[in-house]
Formats: structure tokens, sequence, C-alpha cells
């Protein structure tokens, strides 16, 4: 009889020959003459669509003293215009049996919701009021300035492993505008007033600087004429738009830095190595790579760390090419209790050494190459993250790039993978950052 995940792993080699690719939707693509870019992606299996519009700002985009505006301007998009009052937006989706979110990234912020299909010009609607008449209220802003350094609070001051990975962040990247937690650093969120909220808005929130996705059921020949009625009157930003472009020198060296936390329970560590996003040759590599350390328990890592000799309670790697700019490789670790935290950097250094000399075996790389395809088509499986992906692609080229994406999976070699960790996780391109369980008054026994 197969192992629960010996099955699992025949499963997704079955799922992936049956669909290569799941063949992605079709795309229709226009432009308004001010810029603004819509894309529709039909399905008209059940009368459900998703309007989603995507600006291309975020964090990476704050003048220096700024952090956190592209975030904060997200909460205050739902405060209201003259025509919608605070919170209407939202209500009035609900009504028509609908669902409205919102996020914000390093690289853009997009507003979404999901309406039964006889329902979306609703979205249009709404969308095109705000992209040029939000108020921007005093009195909201500065509730929703509480509301943010809660948030702020909640995410970072009280949750020790996300203050470390701030830290390693902000130590490893010494210029590029990634270097800043999206929700911003507290003592600039204090300070950001409403006239540099009113100038980024004014500047960033302009159809020339926006695409819209729509999926699901939804034809593009009823609803284009009156997103041209809505957007089209919108002017472009034009010569507003400035980008902040920053390249990271390259790291000569390694970095440390140590974050002492009383309420942290357990020691823990990250490391971080400099590495390109896609579509760079290597990202591909490095996306398989960090699936041969850590994509399940039959991992590496998890295997060696975790299982055999039982120092961390859980360890990752992590890799995302999908940023405009390079980013970065993390590996870490929960310190397993009486556990030494270099005990445990040792070991992950083990696993970076054999992979960096040695390439893993072809068998571990095709199911590394079937794990990552298929969490990319699985994440794909509505309407909504279909039109996610597709944007996600966009921000960084093309959504046309999405295909690119999965070619370069299937091509990758064990030789590759062992390539990728030689050049890029190495001791003068790490950054190291410990977490350390602090005593009241600042001491350790």
């Amino acid at each position: 009889m197969k192992s629960a995940a010996a099955l699992r792993n025949f499963l997704l080699v079955v799922v992936l020959c049956i669909c290569p690719l799941a063949a992605a939707d079709a795309v229709e693509e226009f432009r308004l003459d001010n810029g603004l870019k819509i894309l529709f992606i039909e399905d008209h299996k059940i009368p459900l669509a998703t309007f989603q519009i995507w600006y291309r700002v975020g964090s990476v985009d704050e003048p220096a003293g700024k952090s956190g505006m592209s975030h904060f301007l997200e909460h205050l998009m739902f405060k209201g215009t003259p025509r919608y009052g605070s919170k209407v937006f939202s209500n009035l989706i609900q009504r028509k049996g609908g669902t409205d979110n919102a996020f914000t990234t390093r690289d853009y912020t997009m507003y979404h919701q999901s309406l039964p299909s006889d329902s979306i010009q609703l979205s249009i609607e709404l969308e095109a009021d705000r992209m040029k008449n939000l108020l921007l209220d005093p009195k909201e802003l500065e509730s929703e300035r509480s509301v943010v350094m809660e948030e702020r609070r909640m995410r970072y001051e009280d949750d020790p492993q996300n203050l470390l990975d701030e830290a390693v962040l902000a130590t490893s990247l010494e210029v590029q505008a990634y270097r800043k937690p999206v929700i911003g650093w507290m003592s600039e969120i204090i300070d950001l007033s409403r006239s540099d909220l009113a100038d980024y808005y004014g500047t960033y929130y302009s159809p020339d600087n926006a695409f819209i996705i729509m999926s699901g059921d939804v034809r593009p020949d009823k609803l284009m004429p009156l997103i041209k009625k809505e957007f089209g009157k919108i002017p472009p930003a034009g010569g507003k738009l400035k980008r902040i472009k920053t390249v990271e020198p390259q790291q000569k060296g390694e970095k440390i830095v140590y974050v002492e936390k009383e309420s942290a329970e357990l020691p823990a560590i990250i490391m971080a190595y400099h590495v390109p996003s896609f579509p760079d040759k290597d990202s591909a590599a490095l996306d398989v790579l960090s699936t041969v350390l850590s994509g399940g328990k039959s991992s590496r890592l998890y295997r060696s760390l975790v299982y055999e000799k039982r120092i961390a309670l859980d360890v990752s790697a992590d890799y995302s090419g999908l940023y405009c700019n390079p980013f970065l490789f993390q590996l870490s670790a929960t310190v397993a209790p009486g556990k030494d935290v270099k005990e445990v950097e040792k070991a992950l250094l083990e696993e970076i050494g054999k992979l960096s000399k040695e390439p893993p075996s072809e068998l571990e790389v095709q199911k590394a190459r079937n794990q990552v395809e298929a969490s990319f088509i699985f994440a794909r499986d509505s309407g909504y993250s279909e039109a996610l992906y597709t944007g996600m692609f966009e921000v960084v080229g093309d959504w046309r790039l999405r295909d690119k994406y999965i070619e370069g999976i299937r091509s990758v070699t064990p030789e590759a993978v062992r390539d990728a960790a030689a050049r890029y996780l190495t001791t003068q391109n790490r950054t190291t950052g410990y977490l350390i369980p602090g005593k009241p008054g600042g001491t350790n026994e």
C-alpha cells in the first residue's frame, strides 16, 4: 500500500499529465485613450463576476520619511466621496450579495469585488468615482490613522517573528526601497499629513497608472461601453508620474542582526540572501530550490532539522520571484525547546552546502517541479484567483508571462538547482537574524 506522501506525489503527476498547464484562460485586452488597460477573462459556467482594479503603486514608491502611505491610502479609499459617504461603498456591494476588499504590497495596491454578474456594473461605477473623487476627510483620516497604528502594533510590535523578519529586511537591503515594511514605520505613520496623502493620491491613482481585470461571467461587448463612460473622462497623470528607482549594491560580507523580545517564547533564526526576480533566468531554479529544501515533510530541511535531529519545531525556505525588483531568498526556523540556535544555524548551512556542491537527484527535482506547477494550477481555481495571477504577471511585465513561468519551471535541471544554490546562498550574500527571548529589564540568563 502506498504511503500518504507517495500517493500525494502520484496524484500530482496524474493531474499534470491530464492538464499539462490547464491551459490559461483566454484574455482579451482593451485600452482607453487615457491609458487605462482593461483585461477580460470570460468564464460563463456560473453567474458570478469579479472586478479588480490594480494601481501600480506600493511601498516601493513612497518618498523617504513617508513609509506606510500606500497602505494608509488603501484604508482611506473606503472613507467616501461626495457622492458616496464613508462605508457606503462596501454596504452597496453587500446589498447586492457581493464581497469586497483590498490589499497593498511593495509593488501595487489592488481593490476587488465579487458580485452576481448582473450587478457587476456597480463595481465599475463605484471604482471610477473613487479614482477621482476621494474626500480624505480630516476626521476620517485621524480615525483611520489609529486603526493603522493598532494594526502595526498587532502585526509587528506584538509578533516577535514578524519583528525579526522586519529587522532582517531592513538590514539586508541598504538602499533598495523594499527594505521598508508595507505597513510603514510607526514614527512615520504618525506624521503622515492630509496633504501628503492627497498629493500621493492625485499622482498615482490615475488611469494611466492602473489596469482593470474582469473575470467570470463577463462580456466585453456589454461592459466596455460602461467602462469608457465612467473611466474614459478621467484625465491621466502624465508627467506627474515619477518612479523612485533604487538599485541595491552588491553585498560584500555577512550582516548580522539581533532582536531581543520579552514576549518571544523560543529563539528563531532567519537567513536572507539577495536573489533576482522573475523573469530572470535563475528565478525558476530558485523556485525549485526552495521546494527541494522545504516542500513538505519529506523535504530536506524538515527531514533533517525537525524529524531526524529534532532541533527545530518548524523550518522553511521561501522564495517568490513575482516582484518588480530583485528581492530575497529566506531560510527560517524556530528552535526547539532546550536546543541552541547556533546548532540550528549549523544544520541549515550544512544542507545549503550539500546542495551547493552536489545536485539533487532527478527524482527529487521532478517532485519539486510537480509541486510548484501543481500549486500554480490549483491556486488559479476560481475567477478571482485566475484574475489575481494574471494581474501579478501584468505588474512584473506582462500578463502573457504566465506561460513563460511554467515553461521555466519545467526546464529546471538538477544542475541548475545546484548552480543557483552555489551562486546565491553564500556567506558574503547573507544577512542572518536571531530572535532572542528577552528577560524583563533587558537581561538574559
